[in-house]
């Protein structure tokens, strides 16, 4: 199956965590928090008044507590808002 966003939806899959640190201590995952970037799956095509500027594979941050929260075929994904994106990250 495929999901495919409308208006100004746009579709996130969790960025995997580091598994260790810079310095390489290894994390265990009881302690790893979620973190707030996602990767961009899919854009919805906008609306009259907004205009796209996120596009897939972009890896973006949004808040803890924002989007609708999504598992099809044992993989999560978030539909947010593009209002909710907060940054785009720039590597």
């Amino acid at each position: 199956m495929k999901l495919k966003p409308m208006a100004d939806n746009v579709l996130l899959k969790q960025h995997e965590a580091a598994e260790s640190t810079v310095s390489g201590i290894i994390l265990a995952t009881t302690n790893k928090e979620k973190p707030a970037i996602y990767e961009v799956v899919a854009v919805g095509p906008g609306k009259k008044d907004v205009e796209m500027t996120v596009c897939a594979g972009d890896k973006v941050v949004v808040s803890k507590f924002v989007g609708t929260d999504v598992t099809l075929d044992k993989v999560d994904y978030k539909f947010v808002k593009q209002d909710d994106i907060l940054a785009v990250v720039c590597d």
